[in-house]
């Protein structure tokens, strides 16, 4: 199978897991921060100051690069709609795990050496410096045993997809221009089930 056809086939396989909808809470920075101030006299938005650059709340420097590039090769920017990067996900990522208990910690912390490790193992390089077909080679062997993982690097591979795609389906980029959601719209009128067994 081409890599085009795994591509889309990952990121409809996402969606629709995304779409279920995630327990945690809409805590992304992206959908947060989008306050705009209108004037009482109808004139244009003033325009947004300039974001601050993000400050990570747990990981260091190199963690928090590592989970950008593990995250955007989970959901990587497509014609639909930009990836995880876009979307705020290593953030989002790093603000829950600053938030959890210890034990949750240690698997991220723990688990993004483990990823180091294993590519210096099989590519003499760190993650973040192997080629993308290095990194997708990696991810896609520690993904085998996702239903029941065992080593530290399948547990890790299983925490950062889900946490993936709950920040990614909880930010603007993911609800709005992935999953084109257009809001509460209003209706003329309701026809109700058109299903011959539910009509009364």
């Amino acid at each position: 199978m081409s890599e085009e056809k795994n591509n889309v086939s990952r990121r409809d396989a996402l969606k629709g897991i995304g779409a279920i909808g995630a327990a945690l809470p809409v805590l992304n920075t992206n959908v947060l921060a989008q306050d705009h101030q209108h004037s009482s006299h109808g004139q244009a938005t003033k325009a947004a100051p300039a974001k601050a650059a993000y400050k990570a709340k747990f990981f260091n420097a190199g963690q928090m690069a590592l989970v950008a590039t593990i995250s955007e090769l989970i959901i990587p920017t497509d014609d639909s709609s930009p990836g995880a990067i876009a979307a705020e996900v290593p953030q989002f990522i790093d603000l829950m795990i600053s938030e959890s208990p210890a034990e949750t910690k240690k698997l991220w912390t723990d688990g993004l050496a483990a990823m180091d490790k294993l590519s210096q193992s099989k590519n003499s390089a760190a993650f973040d410096k192997a080629t993308k077909d290095q990194q997708v080679a990696i991810l896609t062997e520690i993904s085998k045993n996702e239903a029941k993982p065992q080593t530290l690097e399948e547990r890790f591979f299983r925490a950062i997809k889900n946490m993936t795609i709950d920040g990614y389906y909880t930010s603007k980029i993911g609800i709005h221009q992935e999953l084109k959601y257009k809001g509460n719209t209003y209706l003329k009128e309701f026809k109700g089930c058109t299903h011959p067994e539910h009509q009364g």
